[in-house]
């Protein structure tokens, strides 16, 4: 039969749609290294080759007849063919359909909706792995037959990659006696990867590190060993380069940035075990996946086990790599890993290395320690609040802006040495943006005493801190909660205004209480205000005010804390009311209330309760004013 033809009994297929859009991409691809695309079909089809020595665990005969792992890869230089061919776990007919037809990761799926053109496109493929797909960057068409380990039947999928593949049974004689062969037929400005050097070049640079071996063989020739298999993790830590970490970190990781911080060594001793992980330079695209799953790789003896085993907690699921037990049973189930004691003593091991690596960079390399900060510090917060355990490690390696440090990351020992004197809290603020948090009139009490304020702006920020007792035995204090404890620092010399006379100011108070009614459930002369009127806080105990914000949005809960009122005593609009309430002229204080406590809502970021009472009130006082 002509091998362009399609046979009668192949069946027709349309891509998903953003495998299509995958496809397009890489068809019309810019990004200049094209030698990714052997890297990627020689990492499937070594996960191939782990699959199958998994299963063959519990079913022996799955490698009757050939117990040899490993994957050849076939040249043809006169006719432009590529050949990756791996003894592996093979694909059924679903199977095919399945994996090359459509996209299951959310990752990838996060990967396509962050395109906005093939241009963008191009300089992203640099930023994450596209495996099979990435064949298209070299190949006009493609043509993968398999046979299913312990099966009887062999499938062949082919596309030119327009939309659309076919899926058809072939003869048990033109199909891998088990496994996978993926046959690429080049495009003529690709038909140098048809050539043995060109391949074992890549082969060396890219994939010389996995775990199975890799021979090449040009056409009608003897195979050659390019790669012997051994697992780059096992090799003694002074034994390996550079460049074959990072592109061992290429392959594990699916990602094309380089390593931010390489772990690398083994334990011994109650529990025995190899690690080699990675904490990358740039956000992996799965990264605030829901399922907040981890992608390390688990391996017991350099037998593949899992890429999901949860071995570090959801706060490191960043970290990329690989963990090879020599104690865990070889059968152990997936259910059986998440209550796994010796699992779980690997994973408290490998956390505590992780951290400690992480904070010997801060000394070592401030540049790579800033920018895992940059990337993954809201990441490592919700260990603050997960793992209290870990709060004291964590406190040490989390950063942060604050209101003085203008766009340095300062840690919470740099806030400490700082402290102002009489200052026993670390205060903080909740926002949304950090332009928001200096825009809050609450903070400018501390502004004006030239006190440092922990911005906090990632969503984790508001359960954390709640939780938190505090640092160095001193303890975080909200500067929208509770009253204000200023008034044993200092202000600088000549700051403040004169205030209204006390018993002025108490007259106030006692009739915004009266006219505001439940609206609030105290009014009270703040130290917080410096420039504003008015402001709102929440109450000693509870929520502070945008955690209760946060609380109701994300668990749907409705808080009906009444916040607290605080008012300048010498602001000249408060001091005008105050003259007003100590004369006996009470209406104009009950017609201003509903306007303060507006303009309070309004500079929390949040609309009057009744906007059209507050408009009507605010234009009748414009029009006594002109009046």
């Amino acid at each position: 039969m002509n091998e362009h033809a399609t046979s009668p009994s192949a069946e027709h297929h349309a891509f998903q749609a953003e495998v299509s859009r995958l496809l397009h991409l890489m068809v019309h691809s810019v990004y200049s290294n094209k030698d990714i695309f052997l890297r990627e079909l020689v990492s499937n089809a070594a996960d191939a080759c782990e699959k199958l020595r998994y299963s063959a665990l519990s079913e022996p005969g799955l490698l009757a007849g050939d117990e040899t792992l490993a994957i050849t890869i076939e040249t043809d230089e006169a006719g432009r063919r590529l050949a990756v061919v791996d003894t592996g776990i093979g694909m059924s007919r679903e199977e095919m359909i399945d994996n090359l037809g459509t996209i299951a990761r959310s990752g990838t799926r996060a990967f396509l909706e962050g395109l906005k053109d093939a241009r963008e496109g191009g300089a992203l493929i640099g930023r994450f792995g596209v495996g099979f797909y990435a064949a298209f960057m070299v190949a006009e068409r493609v043509r993968v037959t398999s046979r299913k380990a312990g099966t009887e039947a062999a499938h062949a999928w082919e596309s030119d990659g327009k939309g659309e593949f076919t899926v058809e049974p072939v003869a048990l004689a033109d199909a891998p006696a088990r496994g996978t062969r993926v046959e690429l037929f080049l495009a003529e400005d690709a038909a140098d990867y048809a050539k043995d050097a060109t391949v074992e070049r890549i082969v060396r640079a890219y994939s010389a590190h996995v775990p199975v071996p890799i021979r090449g063989r040009a056409r009608d020739g003897e195979p050659r060993e390019v790669a012997d298999g051994s697992a780059l993790w096992m090799k003694p830590k002074a034994s390996v380069g550079p460049e074959e970490y990072r592109e061992f970190y290429h392959t594990v990781a699916d990602a094309f940035d380089d390593p931010a911080l390489t772990v690398h060594y083994r334990a011994e001793g109650r529990h025995e075990y190899a690690v080699l992980v990675f904490v990358p330079s740039q956000k992996p695209f799965d990264l605030f996946d829901p399922a907040r799953k981890g992608r390390l790789k688990l391996y017991v003896r350099r037998v593949f086990i899992t890429d999901e085993a949860g071995v570090l907690p959801g706060w490191l699921r960043f970290v990329r790599g690989v963990i090879d037990s020599e104690d865990l049973p070889l059968n152990i189930s997936r259910e059986m890993l998440q209550t796994n004691p010796i699992l779980e003593a690997i994973g408290r091991n490998v956390t505590s290395r992780v951290l400690s690596e992480i904070g010997k960079l801060a000394d070592s390399d401030p540049e790579a320690f800033g920018r895992i900060i940059e990337t993954f510090g809201p990441v490592l917060k919700e260990g603050l609040y997960e793992a209290p355990d870990r709060r004291d490690e964590l406190f040490k390696l989390v950063r942060f802006r604050t209101t003085t440090g203008g766009d340095a990351w300062r840690s919470l020992a740099d806030v400490v040495k700082d402290f102002k004197e009489n200052q026993t809290a670390i205060y903080y603020a909740l926002g949304e943006s950090r332009q928001q948090v200096l825009a809050s009139p609450q903070l400018e009490g501390y502004a004006a005493r030239g006190l440092e304020v922990l911005v906090l702006t990632d969503p984790v920020d508001a359960f954390w801190v709640r939780t938190a007792i505090g640092y160095d035995g001193k303890p975080f204090r909200s500067i929208t909660q509770g009253a204000a404890d200023l008034d044993a620092i200092r202000l600088p010399e000549g700051a403040g205004e004169e205030s209204a006379p006390p018993e002025d100011v108490a007259r106030l108070v006692a009739a915004l209480k009266e006219a505001l009614g439940d609206k609030v459930s105290d009014v009270r002369t703040s130290a917080r205000l410096a420039a504003s009127a008015v402001c709102l806080v929440a109450p000693e105990f509870g929520l502070d005010r945008l955690a209760e914000k946060l609380m109701s949005r994300h668990e749907g809960n409705r808080f009906d804390m009444k916040p607290v009122l605080e008012i300048n005593p010498s602001h000249a609009l408060v001091r005008a009311l105050a003259a007003k309430a100590a004369a006996g002229e009470l209406e104009p204080v009950r017609a201003a209330a509903p306007l303060l406590h507006g303009q309070a809502r309004i500079l929390d970021g949040e609309a009057p309760d009744d906007p059209a009472a507050f408009a009507q009130a605010m234009s009748t006082l414009m029009e006594k004013g002109l009046a």
